[in-house]
Protein backbone atom coordinates (compact mmCIF):
# COMPACT_ATOMS: atom_id res chain seq x y z
CA UNK A 1 0.00 0.00 0.00
CA UNK A 2 1.23 3.48 -0.85
CA UNK A 3 2.68 5.55 1.98
CA UNK A 4 0.12 7.92 3.44
CA UNK A 5 -2.81 5.58 2.71
CA UNK A 6 -4.90 3.76 5.30
CA UNK A 7 -6.68 0.41 5.26
CA UNK A 8 -10.18 0.34 6.68
CA UNK A 9 -13.67 -1.08 6.16
CA UNK A 10 -16.90 0.46 4.89
CA UNK A 11 -18.40 0.00 8.34
CA UNK A 12 -15.64 2.08 9.94
CA UNK A 13 -15.65 4.85 7.34
CA UNK A 14 -19.22 5.13 6.09
CA UNK A 15 -22.76 5.48 7.34
CA UNK A 16 -25.07 3.14 5.40
CA UNK A 17 -28.83 2.87 5.58
CA UNK A 18 -31.97 2.16 3.56
CA UNK A 19 -34.53 5.00 3.72
CA UNK A 20 -38.27 4.49 4.06
CA UNK A 21 -40.03 3.22 0.95
CA UNK A 22 -43.17 4.98 -0.21
CA UNK A 23 -45.85 3.18 -2.18
CA UNK A 24 -46.68 3.84 -5.82
CA UNK A 25 -50.01 5.25 -4.66
CA UNK A 26 -48.18 7.93 -2.69
CA UNK A 27 -46.14 9.00 -5.71
CA UNK A 28 -47.83 11.60 -7.92
CA UNK A 29 -47.23 12.71 -11.48
CA UNK A 30 -46.75 16.38 -10.64
CA UNK A 31 -44.98 15.92 -7.30
CA UNK A 32 -42.37 18.53 -6.44
CA UNK A 33 -39.49 16.18 -5.61
CA UNK A 34 -38.03 13.24 -7.58
CA UNK A 35 -38.21 9.79 -6.01
CA UNK A 36 -35.05 7.70 -6.41
CA UNK A 37 -35.23 3.92 -6.41
CA UNK A 38 -32.90 1.16 -7.53
CA UNK A 39 -32.13 2.57 -10.98
CA UNK A 40 -32.69 6.30 -10.68
CA UNK A 41 -35.85 8.40 -10.72
CA UNK A 42 -38.99 6.25 -10.48
CA UNK A 43 -41.60 8.92 -9.71
CA UNK A 44 -42.31 12.16 -7.87
CA UNK A 45 -43.51 12.96 -4.35
CA UNK A 46 -44.59 16.06 -2.47
CA UNK A 47 -41.94 15.59 0.22
CA UNK A 48 -38.18 15.05 0.29
CA UNK A 49 -36.13 13.03 2.76
CA UNK A 50 -32.68 14.13 1.56
CA UNK A 51 -31.72 17.75 1.05
CA UNK A 52 -28.33 17.03 -0.52
CA UNK A 53 -27.20 14.63 -3.26
CA UNK A 54 -26.46 11.13 -1.96
CA UNK A 55 -24.36 8.22 -3.17
CA UNK A 56 -26.73 5.30 -3.77
CA UNK A 57 -26.10 1.58 -4.18
CA UNK A 58 -28.88 -0.54 -5.67
CA UNK A 59 -29.59 -3.10 -2.97
CA UNK A 60 -32.33 -5.20 -4.60
CA UNK A 61 -33.16 -6.71 -7.96
CA UNK A 62 -31.38 -7.52 -11.22
CA UNK A 63 -29.16 -4.41 -11.08
CA UNK A 64 -28.11 -5.02 -7.49
CA UNK A 65 -24.76 -3.33 -6.82
CA UNK A 66 -25.19 -0.54 -9.40
CA UNK A 67 -23.96 2.91 -8.36
CA UNK A 68 -26.06 6.06 -8.70
CA UNK A 69 -26.13 9.61 -7.33
CA UNK A 70 -29.40 11.27 -6.36
CA UNK A 71 -30.40 14.85 -7.06
CA UNK A 72 -30.57 17.42 -4.26
CA UNK A 73 -33.98 17.65 -2.56
CA UNK A 74 -35.22 14.17 -3.42
CA UNK A 75 -36.91 11.21 -1.78
CA UNK A 76 -34.82 8.04 -1.71
CA UNK A 77 -36.67 4.78 -1.13
CA UNK A 78 -35.63 1.49 0.40
CA UNK A 79 -34.46 -0.15 -2.82
CA UNK A 80 -31.37 2.04 -2.67
CA UNK A 81 -28.71 2.01 0.04
CA UNK A 82 -27.45 5.46 1.01
CA UNK A 83 -23.71 5.53 1.62
CA UNK A 84 -22.30 8.60 3.41
CA UNK A 85 -18.68 9.10 4.52
CA UNK A 86 -18.32 9.62 8.25
CA UNK A 87 -14.51 9.62 8.19
CA UNK A 88 -12.35 12.19 6.39
CA UNK A 89 -13.26 10.94 2.91
CA UNK A 90 -14.12 13.27 0.06
CA UNK A 91 -17.61 12.41 -1.26
CA UNK A 92 -16.51 12.31 -4.91
CA UNK A 93 -13.53 10.12 -3.98
CA UNK A 94 -15.99 7.75 -2.32
CA UNK A 95 -18.14 7.70 -5.47
CA UNK A 96 -15.17 6.83 -7.66
CA UNK A 97 -14.16 4.18 -5.14
CA UNK A 98 -17.51 2.43 -5.52
CA UNK A 99 -17.49 2.77 -9.31
CA UNK A 100 -14.07 1.27 -9.79
CA UNK A 101 -12.65 -0.40 -6.72
CA UNK A 102 -15.24 -1.82 -4.33
CA UNK A 103 -16.33 -5.26 -5.58
CA UNK A 104 -19.96 -5.57 -4.54
CA UNK A 105 -20.59 -8.82 -6.43
CA UNK A 106 -19.11 -10.72 -3.48
CA UNK A 107 -21.65 -9.31 -1.00
CA UNK A 108 -24.78 -9.94 -3.10
CA UNK A 109 -26.98 -12.69 -1.68
CA UNK A 110 -30.18 -14.37 -2.84
CA UNK A 111 -30.71 -16.11 -6.18
CA UNK A 112 -34.40 -15.39 -6.82
CA UNK A 113 -34.14 -11.84 -5.41
CA UNK A 114 -30.54 -10.57 -5.33
CA UNK A 115 -29.89 -8.14 -2.49
CA UNK A 116 -27.20 -6.25 -0.60
CA UNK A 117 -27.60 -5.60 3.10
CA UNK A 118 -25.93 -3.12 5.40
CA UNK A 119 -24.56 -6.06 7.37
CA UNK A 120 -22.86 -7.48 4.28
CA UNK A 121 -21.27 -4.11 3.43
CA UNK A 122 -19.80 -3.38 6.88
CA UNK A 123 -16.72 -5.68 6.60
CA UNK A 124 -15.82 -4.73 2.99
CA UNK A 125 -12.17 -3.60 2.88
CA UNK A 126 -11.20 -0.24 1.38
CA UNK A 127 -8.09 1.94 1.33
CA UNK A 128 -7.74 5.68 0.88
CA UNK A 129 -5.24 8.53 1.39
CA UNK A 130 -5.26 10.04 4.87
CA UNK A 131 -4.86 13.46 3.28
CA UNK A 132 -8.11 14.87 1.90
CA UNK A 133 -5.98 17.10 -0.33
CA UNK A 134 -4.55 14.00 -2.00
CA UNK A 135 -8.06 12.60 -2.38
CA UNK A 136 -9.16 15.82 -4.07
CA UNK A 137 -6.12 15.69 -6.35
CA UNK A 138 -7.03 12.14 -7.42
CA UNK A 139 -10.64 13.21 -8.00
CA UNK A 140 -9.43 16.11 -10.17
CA UNK A 141 -7.27 13.76 -12.26
CA UNK A 142 -10.12 11.27 -12.67
CA UNK A 143 -12.58 14.03 -13.56
CA UNK A 144 -10.26 15.32 -16.28
CA UNK A 145 -9.52 11.85 -17.65
CA UNK A 146 -13.16 10.74 -17.66
CA UNK A 147 -14.30 14.00 -19.23
CA UNK A 148 -11.92 13.34 -22.11
CA UNK A 149 -13.06 9.72 -22.35
CA UNK A 150 -16.74 10.68 -22.31
CA UNK A 151 -16.14 13.27 -25.04
CA UNK A 152 -14.31 10.68 -27.11
CA UNK A 153 -17.20 8.25 -26.63
CA UNK A 154 -19.70 10.91 -27.69
CA UNK A 155 -17.66 11.61 -30.83
CA UNK A 156 -17.40 7.91 -31.65
CA UNK A 157 -21.15 7.43 -31.23
CA UNK A 158 -21.76 10.44 -33.47
CA UNK A 159 -19.38 9.00 -36.06
CA UNK A 160 -21.39 5.77 -36.05
CA UNK A 161 -24.56 7.81 -36.54
CA UNK A 162 -22.93 9.77 -39.39
CA UNK A 163 -21.92 6.54 -41.13
CA UNK A 164 -25.51 5.26 -40.95
CA UNK A 165 -26.84 8.58 -42.23
CA UNK A 166 -24.56 8.30 -45.26
CA UNK A 167 -26.26 5.07 -46.30
CA UNK A 168 -29.75 6.47 -45.68
CA UNK A 169 -28.89 9.60 -47.66
CA UNK A 170 -27.71 7.56 -50.64
CA UNK A 171 -30.77 5.33 -50.40
CA UNK A 172 -33.08 8.35 -50.40
CA UNK A 173 -31.26 9.95 -53.35
CA UNK A 174 -31.50 6.84 -55.52
CA UNK A 175 -35.15 6.09 -54.88
CA UNK A 176 -36.51 9.64 -54.76
CA UNK A 177 -34.73 10.85 -57.88
CA UNK A 178 -35.83 8.13 -60.26
CA UNK A 179 -34.44 8.15 -63.78
CA UNK A 180 -35.97 7.59 -67.19
CA UNK A 181 -37.63 4.24 -67.75
CA UNK A 182 -38.46 3.58 -64.12
CA UNK A 183 -41.85 1.98 -63.50
CA UNK A 184 -44.10 1.88 -60.44
CA UNK A 185 -45.07 -1.70 -59.59
CA UNK A 186 -46.58 -3.59 -56.68
CA UNK A 187 -44.66 -6.40 -55.01
CA UNK A 188 -47.17 -8.90 -56.32
CA UNK A 189 -46.40 -7.83 -59.90
CA UNK A 190 -42.72 -8.77 -59.54
CA UNK A 191 -43.27 -11.93 -57.49
CA UNK A 192 -43.41 -15.68 -58.13
CA UNK A 193 -44.92 -16.13 -54.66
CA UNK A 194 -46.26 -13.43 -52.35
CA UNK A 195 -48.27 -14.00 -49.18
CA UNK A 196 -48.34 -14.35 -45.43
CA UNK A 197 -46.54 -17.07 -43.57
CA UNK A 198 -48.49 -19.87 -41.93
CA UNK A 199 -48.77 -21.15 -38.38
CA UNK A 200 -52.23 -22.67 -38.07
CA UNK A 201 -51.82 -24.56 -34.80
CA UNK A 202 -52.96 -22.95 -31.55
CA UNK A 203 -51.16 -22.33 -29.34
CA UNK A 204 -48.33 -21.35 -31.66
CA UNK A 205 -45.71 -22.35 -29.11
CA UNK A 206 -47.10 -25.89 -28.79
CA UNK A 207 -44.10 -28.12 -28.03
CA UNK A 208 -45.35 -30.81 -30.39
CA UNK A 209 -44.46 -28.56 -33.38
CA UNK A 210 -40.77 -28.13 -32.64
CA UNK A 211 -37.49 -30.01 -32.65
CA UNK A 212 -37.19 -31.20 -36.24
CA UNK A 213 -35.07 -30.30 -39.27
CA UNK A 214 -37.07 -27.40 -40.70
CA UNK A 215 -35.90 -23.89 -39.71
CA UNK A 216 -38.55 -21.66 -38.16
CA UNK A 217 -37.95 -17.89 -37.85
CA UNK A 218 -40.02 -15.11 -36.28
CA UNK A 219 -40.24 -11.31 -36.35
CA UNK A 220 -37.45 -10.86 -33.80
CA UNK A 221 -35.03 -12.78 -36.01
CA UNK A 222 -35.78 -10.45 -38.92
CA UNK A 223 -35.48 -7.31 -36.78
CA UNK A 224 -32.03 -8.32 -35.53
CA UNK A 225 -30.61 -9.09 -38.99
CA UNK A 226 -28.69 -6.94 -41.45
CA UNK A 227 -30.03 -7.88 -44.89
CA UNK A 228 -29.35 -11.65 -45.03
CA UNK A 229 -30.64 -13.97 -42.28
CA UNK A 230 -28.00 -16.69 -41.95
CA UNK A 231 -28.83 -18.31 -38.62
CA UNK A 232 -31.85 -19.72 -36.82
CA UNK A 233 -32.53 -20.97 -33.29
CA UNK A 234 -35.84 -22.82 -33.67
CA UNK A 235 -36.95 -25.66 -35.91
CA UNK A 236 -40.20 -27.35 -36.85
CA UNK A 237 -40.64 -31.10 -37.04
CA UNK A 238 -42.97 -32.85 -39.51
CA UNK A 239 -46.01 -31.89 -37.42
CA UNK A 240 -44.93 -28.26 -37.42
CA UNK A 241 -44.26 -28.26 -41.16
CA UNK A 242 -47.69 -29.78 -41.89
CA UNK A 243 -49.48 -26.77 -40.39
CA UNK A 244 -47.07 -24.23 -41.89
CA UNK A 245 -45.27 -23.55 -45.19
CA UNK A 246 -41.62 -23.94 -46.14
CA UNK A 247 -40.40 -20.87 -48.02
CA UNK A 248 -37.30 -21.22 -50.24
CA UNK A 249 -33.87 -19.71 -49.70
CA UNK A 250 -33.82 -16.19 -51.15
CA UNK A 251 -37.32 -15.33 -49.89
CA UNK A 252 -37.64 -11.75 -48.69
CA UNK A 253 -39.32 -11.72 -45.26
CA UNK A 254 -41.27 -8.63 -44.17
CA UNK A 255 -42.66 -8.27 -40.65
CA UNK A 256 -46.22 -6.99 -40.34
CA UNK A 257 -46.87 -7.24 -36.59
CA UNK A 258 -45.00 -6.10 -33.48
CA UNK A 259 -41.97 -5.01 -35.54
CA UNK A 260 -43.39 -3.28 -38.62
CA UNK A 261 -41.64 -3.44 -42.02
CA UNK A 262 -38.42 -5.05 -40.79
CA UNK A 263 -36.92 -6.91 -43.73
CA UNK A 264 -34.39 -9.67 -44.40
CA UNK A 265 -33.52 -12.21 -47.08
CA UNK A 266 -33.53 -15.89 -46.08
CA UNK A 267 -30.24 -17.73 -46.57
CA UNK A 268 -31.98 -21.08 -46.07
CA UNK A 269 -35.38 -22.69 -46.60
CA UNK A 270 -37.60 -21.77 -43.64
CA UNK A 271 -41.08 -21.62 -42.15
CA UNK A 272 -42.43 -18.49 -40.50
CA UNK A 273 -45.77 -17.38 -38.97
CA UNK A 274 -48.48 -15.15 -40.43
CA UNK A 275 -46.98 -12.14 -38.65
CA UNK A 276 -44.61 -12.02 -41.63
CA UNK A 277 -45.01 -11.73 -45.38
CA UNK A 278 -42.95 -13.83 -47.76
CA UNK A 279 -41.88 -12.51 -51.17
CA UNK A 280 -40.19 -14.73 -53.74
CA UNK A 281 -39.02 -12.39 -56.49
CA UNK A 282 -39.30 -13.35 -60.18
CA UNK A 283 -35.68 -12.92 -61.42
CA UNK A 284 -36.97 -11.97 -64.87
CA UNK A 285 -38.80 -8.97 -63.40
CA UNK A 286 -36.71 -7.79 -60.47
CA UNK A 287 -33.56 -8.34 -58.43
CA UNK A 288 -34.12 -9.61 -54.87
CA UNK A 289 -31.41 -7.39 -53.37
CA UNK A 290 -32.79 -4.34 -55.15
CA UNK A 291 -36.29 -5.15 -53.87
CA UNK A 292 -34.88 -5.46 -50.35
CA UNK A 293 -33.37 -1.96 -50.61
CA UNK A 294 -36.59 -0.50 -52.02
CA UNK A 295 -38.40 -1.86 -48.94
CA UNK A 296 -35.80 -0.16 -46.72
CA UNK A 297 -36.45 3.11 -48.55
CA UNK A 298 -40.19 2.91 -47.84
CA UNK A 299 -39.78 1.47 -44.34
CA UNK A 300 -40.76 4.63 -42.45
CA UNK A 301 -43.85 5.11 -44.64
CA UNK A 302 -44.92 1.50 -44.11
CA UNK A 303 -44.39 1.82 -40.36
CA UNK A 304 -46.56 4.92 -40.31
CA UNK A 305 -49.35 3.00 -42.06
CA UNK A 306 -49.19 0.38 -39.30
CA UNK A 307 -49.80 2.78 -36.42
CA UNK A 308 -53.08 3.48 -34.69
CA UNK A 309 -54.03 0.23 -32.96
CA UNK A 310 -53.19 -1.18 -29.53
CA UNK A 311 -50.35 -3.12 -31.16
CA UNK A 312 -48.84 -1.74 -34.34
CA UNK A 313 -49.56 -3.98 -37.30
CA UNK A 314 -50.08 -3.89 -41.03
CA UNK A 315 -51.77 -6.34 -43.39
CA UNK A 316 -51.06 -7.97 -46.73
CA UNK A 317 -53.52 -5.66 -48.44
CA UNK A 318 -51.38 -2.63 -47.59
CA UNK A 319 -48.48 -4.13 -49.50
CA UNK A 320 -50.70 -5.17 -52.39
CA UNK A 321 -51.73 -1.54 -52.85
CA UNK A 322 -48.28 -0.01 -52.32
CA UNK A 323 -46.23 0.84 -55.42
CA UNK A 324 -42.43 0.53 -55.56
CA UNK A 325 -40.02 2.09 -58.11
CA UNK A 326 -38.33 -0.37 -60.50
CA UNK A 327 -35.84 0.45 -63.28
CA UNK A 328 -34.69 -2.27 -65.72
CA UNK A 329 -32.89 -5.32 -64.27
CA UNK A 330 -29.42 -4.13 -65.25
CA UNK A 331 -29.94 -0.78 -63.53
CA UNK A 332 -31.26 -2.56 -60.44
CA UNK A 333 -28.07 -4.62 -60.21
CA UNK A 334 -25.91 -1.51 -60.57
CA UNK A 335 -27.78 0.15 -57.72
CA UNK A 336 -27.32 -2.96 -55.56
CA UNK A 337 -23.52 -2.83 -56.09
CA UNK A 338 -23.45 0.82 -55.00
CA UNK A 339 -25.57 0.24 -51.89
CA UNK A 340 -23.81 -3.01 -50.96
CA UNK A 341 -20.46 -1.18 -51.00
CA UNK A 342 -21.79 1.55 -48.71
CA UNK A 343 -23.28 -1.03 -46.35
CA UNK A 344 -19.95 -2.90 -46.20
CA UNK A 345 -18.09 0.34 -45.44
CA UNK A 346 -20.65 1.23 -42.77
CA UNK A 347 -20.33 -2.18 -41.10
CA UNK A 348 -16.53 -1.88 -41.07
CA UNK A 349 -16.74 1.60 -39.57
CA UNK A 350 -19.21 0.45 -36.91
CA UNK A 351 -16.95 -2.47 -36.02
CA UNK A 352 -13.92 -0.18 -35.73
CA UNK A 353 -15.78 2.38 -33.65
CA UNK A 354 -17.36 -0.29 -31.42
CA UNK A 355 -13.89 -1.63 -30.65
CA UNK A 356 -12.78 1.90 -29.77
CA UNK A 357 -15.69 2.20 -27.35
CA UNK A 358 -14.66 -1.08 -25.75
CA UNK A 359 -11.07 0.13 -25.47
CA UNK A 360 -12.24 3.31 -23.73
CA UNK A 361 -14.14 1.28 -21.13
CA UNK A 362 -11.02 -0.82 -20.53
CA UNK A 363 -9.01 2.39 -20.14
CA UNK A 364 -11.52 3.69 -17.60
CA UNK A 365 -11.19 0.54 -15.49
CA UNK A 366 -7.41 0.67 -15.74
CA UNK A 367 -7.31 4.28 -14.54
CA UNK A 368 -9.62 3.49 -11.61
CA UNK A 369 -7.52 0.49 -10.62
CA UNK A 370 -4.39 2.66 -10.58
CA UNK A 371 -6.18 5.36 -8.59
CA UNK A 372 -7.18 3.04 -5.77
CA UNK A 373 -3.91 1.16 -5.76
CA UNK A 374 -2.23 4.49 -4.97
CA UNK A 375 -0.39 4.44 -8.33
CA UNK A 376 -2.11 7.32 -10.09
CA UNK A 377 -0.05 10.36 -11.00
CA UNK A 378 -1.02 12.67 -13.82
CA UNK A 379 1.16 12.47 -16.89
CA UNK A 380 0.61 11.48 -20.51
CA UNK A 381 1.93 7.96 -19.84
CA UNK A 382 -0.50 7.03 -17.06
CA UNK A 383 -3.49 8.75 -18.71
CA UNK A 384 -2.96 9.03 -22.48
CA UNK A 385 -5.53 11.78 -23.06
CA UNK A 386 -4.09 12.66 -26.47
CA UNK A 387 -4.66 9.10 -27.59
CA UNK A 388 -8.18 9.15 -26.18
CA UNK A 389 -9.28 12.12 -28.32
CA UNK A 390 -11.53 10.95 -31.16
CA UNK A 391 -12.07 13.47 -33.97
CA UNK A 392 -15.49 13.84 -35.50
CA UNK A 393 -15.60 12.12 -38.88
CA UNK A 394 -17.49 13.72 -41.72
CA UNK A 395 -18.93 11.71 -44.58
CA UNK A 396 -19.85 12.93 -48.02
CA UNK A 397 -23.50 12.33 -48.85
CA UNK A 398 -23.00 12.65 -52.58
Amino acid sequence: MKEGWINSTLGETCEMYQPKTISKKEMIVDGEYPVFGANGIIGRYNQFNHKESQLLITCRGATCGAVNVSEPFSWINGNAMVVKPKAAIHSRFLEYMFRGFVNLSKVITGAAQPQITRKSLIPVNISYPISTDEQKQIVAILDKAFLAIDQAKANIEKNIENAKELFQSKLNTIFSQKGEGWEEKTLKEIAIDFGRGKSKNRPRNDKKLFGGKYPFVQTGDIRNTDKVLKTFTQTYNEVGLAQSKLWPKGTICITIAANIAETAILDFDSCFPDSMIGLVVDPNKADSNYTYYSLLFLKSKLQELGKGSAQDNINLGTFQKQYFPFPDIEKQKQIVVILDNIVEQTIQLESTYSQKLTNLEVLKKSILQKAFAGELTYNEDTIPLKQVAEPMASYSKK
